[in-house]
């Protein structure tokens, strides 16, 4: 045993550091000695609808398209980090040498000031695996843990425990996953009412195949009423035969003192844990290895077959190592249909430009397939954007071929009368993989990664982000897809506002705002204008690059409509006795819309006109509106101000909002008016029709 320094002393000694290695076949970041600073979270992606938040402690959450289909609990960062001993992976090891056995507990602090051991991380350049190690000096033993993502299966831990000495070992090992949780329990109940949930817990095992189902005994409803639970997550292993299971963390200490550990069949009222426990013998410079394997939502036909797959199969292992390995192709895939592979002399700049490229098609979405577009979800997507507009043109969906492109699109719109279809057909965008940001360190945003149905893992078209970050986002992706550009600028024009602003979120069935929660202290309503003017600037000099002339062509043309959001901007007179409260939100007319959206489809969120219908302008008015929006809170030798509810703040001035004057969005505006006077000059047009009230507006202004 190692006994020249304590535990303290060799800490001080080790040196953090990052290199590029090779682990398995394939190209990691390495982080020596990560465990002698502090604990940071990290983000896990996946090609799927998997999510992972992990920190380098080892304490993580994970589970399916949301919080409320989770595998681990869906905490804050904080909490997170602070339950890494008694949530997600924990091992431990019985060794027997001289006589002695020795307790070996990887990234624990139990018994470690004993030895002399060092961690440290991996994580691919991909960004989808992680792996966490810890090398025992005194006896040449490694342990490893990675964490993968696989479509079909889920979750997978694959595990390693390497003899680097020349000695053989007599080991009794117990390895698995702690802190399940059940399928049925979304995150608000589990944050608010957690033992209440664990009251409700059952976890049972499939003795057969080895597999763990972890359900509630009823779902959990404060109703005189029977309610089964139908789903369940479920966990399972591969790789080690003849082994002890345990559904719970209750034996865990009796383990840690060397007594012996039954079987658990089946447990209630606690929190559930998979363990696979096994005696062995690890020669000298040999090595074992095992995977767990979770998912959640499973029902009763998917346990049956899962199970059955895990008793007969002798290939399985196979068979989820090339799950992995496609979802790590397709990922791959995925960016670089955005450029995001790049290949220079600097493998970190490669890797950061991969990266961010990632994120990017994280949020705003990539495009399915090129400039092909699904005639199934187009005919969606137009039946939930407007059902009287998709029931009078039935002929023209029911011509169109199962998959058609976007320029074949536009050309059969040149003979049809329609000017919604054509406005609609403009705004699709076939995106996929895009969700809003949200993570336990952001705990009011809430993400949804809706890449696939729960019911027959089909594909699925949607995007959905904050007004800001979804168009900050199409920015780059403009670059690798310019076909699509217009349909992004008609979506940024039509979801913005009579008043020239925007709403808080958009989505591919429209926008969405904010409403009064009174229980709610992150329930704030605000109309958003941030960085609005340089975002729409950056699509049109994209646009008018690409395709000269095109705005020009627009700038008549009443192809776009006006956002109705609840939203009553208070008098002058008002704002004076209180600027920090400018805006009225219009409870009856927030209540009307959305019975509109319901009955008419997303444009039933539009402003109509005084006829019931659709209100229609044309691309100079919708510029108009947003100018003078921005020119009404211009003060003279300061900058736009930075009003509390409709703010025009950048990250520098976050502070500020209510209070100062942003010079960022009066500089931009300044480029966009220079950027229209030449646009207007040569289109040679000199008139264009606006609505009387924006006259009204501009002249007294």
């Amino acid at each position: 045993m190692h006994t020249g320094t304590n535990k303290a002393e060799r800490q001080e000694k080790k040196i953090v550091a990052m290199h590029v290695v090779m682990l398995d076949n394939e190209s990691f970041f390495k982080i020596v000695n990560h465990d002698t600073i502090r604990p940071f979270f990290m983000n896990i992606v996946s090609d799927a609808n998997h999510w992972m938040f992990i920190s380098s402690n080892g304490g993580l959450s994970a589970g399916r398209k949301n919080p409320d289909f989770a595998l681990f609990p869906y905490y804050t960062d904080d909490k997170i980090t602070e339950a890494a001993d008694i949530t997600g992976s924990k091992s431990v090891f019985q060794i027997r040498k001289d006589g002695e056995i020795i307790v070996w507990e990887p990234f624990s602090e139990r018994f470690n000031d004993k030895y002399a051991l060092s961690r440290n991380l991996y994580k691919n350049l991909y960004g989808n695996k992680v792996v966490f190690e810890e090398v025992f000096h005194d006896l040449g033993l490694i342990f490893r843990y990675q964490w993968n993502s696989s479509s079909t299966f889920g979750f997978v831990k694959k595990a390693e425990l390497i003899n680097m000495s020349d000695t053989d070992f007599d080991i009794k090992m117990l390895d698995g996953i702690q802190n399940i949780m059940p399928y049925g329990v979304g995150s608000d109940l589990q944050n608010s009412t957690s033992n209440l949930v664990d009251a409700y817990k059952r976890s049972e095992l499939e003795p057969t195949s080895g597999l763990g189902i972890f359900a509630l005994s009823a779902i959990i409803v404060d109703k005189a009423e029977p309610s089964e639970a139908l789903e369940a997550n479920i966990v399972w292993s591969t790789g080690l035969e003849d082994t002890i299971h345990l559904l719970s963390s209750i034996q865990l200490a009796n383990f840690r003192k060397s007594q012996e550990i039954f079987n658990e069949y089946d447990v209630k009222g606690e929190k559930g844990a998979y363990f696979v426990s096994k005696e062995l013998v690890l020669s000298k410079k040999f090595q074992i290895k095992w995977k767990i394997i979770a998912d959640v939502r499973q029902n009763h036909k998917q346990i049956i077959g899962l199970s059955h797959l895990i008793s007969t199969s002798e290939n399985l292992d196979k068979i989820i190592e090339e799950d992995i390995e496609r979802g790590t192709k397709n990922l791959i895939k995925l960016n670089a249909a955005s450029d995001g592979l790049q290949c220079t002399a600097d493998v970190l700049k490669d890797c950061r430009h991969f990266s961010n490229t990632l994120f990017n098609i994280m949020r705003g979405g990539i495009f399915d397939n090129n400039y092909q577009i699904e005639k199934s979800d187009f005919i969606q997507y137009l039946a939930k954007a407007n059902k009287i507009v998709a029931i009078r043109n039935k002929t023209f969906l029911d011509n169109l071929e199962m998959e058609f492109s976007v320029s074949d699109l536009k050309s059969r719109l040149s003979g049809v009368n329609d000017i919604d279809l054509e406005r609609l057909c403009i705004e699709y965008l076939p995106l996929k993989f895009s969700r809003r940001h949200g993570d336990p360190s952001r705990p009011w945003n809430r993400f949804s990664i809706n890449t696939q149905s729960e019911v027959d893992g089909s594909k699925i078209l949607d995007y959905q982000g904050n007004w800001r970050d979804i168009f900050q986002n199409w920015e780059a992706l403009a670059h690798s897809y310019p076909n699509f550009i217009e349909g992004m600028i008609f979506k940024f024009l039509n979801a913005s506002t009579f008043d020239g602003y925007n709403p808080y979120r958009v989505t591919k069935d429209g926008f969405d705002w904010e409403t009064i929660e009174p229980d709610n202290p992150w329930s704030y309503i605000g109309y958003w204008g941030d960085h609005q003017v340089i975002y729409l600037l950056k699509f049109l000099e994209f646009a008018d690059k690409y395709y000269p002339n095109i705005l020009a062509n627009y700038l008549q043309s009443e192809y776009f409509v006006y956002a109705n959001i609840p939203y009553r901007i208070k008098s002058y007179a008002e704002i004076v006795v209180d600027p920090k409260n400018t805006i009225h939100f219009d409870v009856n007319a927030d209540h009307n819309t959305r019975n509109l959206v319901i009955n008419k489809g997303a444009d039933g969120a539009l402003m109509n006109s005084k006829k019931d219908d659709i209100y229609h302008v044309n691309f100079m008015e919708k510029i108009f509106a947003m100018v003078l929006s921005k020119l009404s809170n211009f003060i003279p030798e300061g900058g736009i101000w930075m009003n509390t509810q409709r703010p025009e703040w950048n990250d520098a001035n976050n502070a500020l909002v209510g209070n100062g004057v942003s010079m960022v969005t009066l500089y931009y505006l300044r480029r966009f008016f220079t950027f229209f006077d030449d646009m207007v000059l040569k289109s040679g047009v000199q008139d264009v029709v606006i609505s009387q009230e924006l006259i009204a507006f501009f002249h007294k202004l």
